[in-house]
């Protein structure tokens, strides 16, 4: 019988730059009975990955921009969180009706280039995208193998709104040890009927799945997944997630 199952990692500490984040995540589920297996699968939050890598800012620190001004005025918002999103920005896919959606460095189009002042724990203080979440993805997978002798792909996720959908959901947006998209082209339905366009978005699906046991405020930002059997690959990212601009209907 195939099964999947999702365990959250409790127990961890409120991060800190500098903090080990693959020693506290194998303390913590040493420390509720469990073992990490060969195949298993650990969704990280974005948050703790970018706290341990020190990607906070304090806002009194930021001048903001006659470009940020404006714009703050204009939605009541304010200047200095405004003018970080720019700098964090490549290109800026819409600003207007107090929404400024953006394109980040790596290519992730989100609002407000995925940067946070929710549960960064102290006033004044936001919290950006890890530089690398794909390299952070790694360093997190070799640590815990080290740690705990066992070959686990790792997930980091951050909250994205969607084209076409209300509401929002985790995505991968740093990936390590696992095939983040499954092509089904080539291969034929129930009926024998070749499928032409069926790619589907494992890593995403993983992370949503994940993030049903992460709650906002419920500090868990860590879970185990189980039981899904994964492609695994060296040397991949999650920007393979992004849509090439020539397919993307909305740039």
């Amino acid at each position: 019988m195939n099964s999947l199952t999702l365990t959250a990692i409790e127990g961890l500490p409120m991060i800190q730059p500098g903090d080990d984040l693959g020693a506290l995540i194998a303390r913590a589920v040493a420390a509720m009975g469990l073992e990490l297996h060969d195949g298993d699968i650990l969704a990280v939050c974005q948050k703790i990955v970018s706290k341990a890598e020190g990607r906070l800012i304090d806002l009194s620190t930021i001048v903001p921009s006659e470009l940020a001004r404006n714009f703050a005025a204009r939605w009541d918002k304010d200047p200095r969180a405004v003018e970080l999103v720019l700098r964090q920005t490549s290109r800026i896919v819409r600003m207007d009706n107090a929404v400024l959606i953006v394109e980040t460095g790596p290519g992730w189009v989100c609002a407000n280039a995925g940067i946070d002042e929710s549960n960064s724990l102290a006033d004044d203080r936001a919290i950006l995208l890890p530089e690398d979440a794909d390299a952070s993805a790694v360093r997190l997978r070799r640590e815990l193998q080290r740690l705990t002798g066992a070959d686990v792909a790792v997930l980091i996720t951050d909250t994205f709104g969607r084209p076409w959908r209300d509401g929002l959901t985790e995505v991968c947006i740093g990936i390590a040890g696992l095939e983040p998209l499954l092509d089904l082209r080539g291969s034929t339905d129930l009926g024998g009927r070749e499928l032409h366009h069926t790619v589907i978005a494992v890593a995403d699906e993983l992370a949503a799945a994940a993030g049903l046991l992460m709650p906002k405020a419920g500090a868990i930002p860590a879970v185990l997944v189980r039981g899904y059997a994964y492609r695994p690959a060296e040397g991949v990212s999650a920007k393979a997630l992004i849509r090439p601009a020539a397919s993307d209907l909305f740039r």
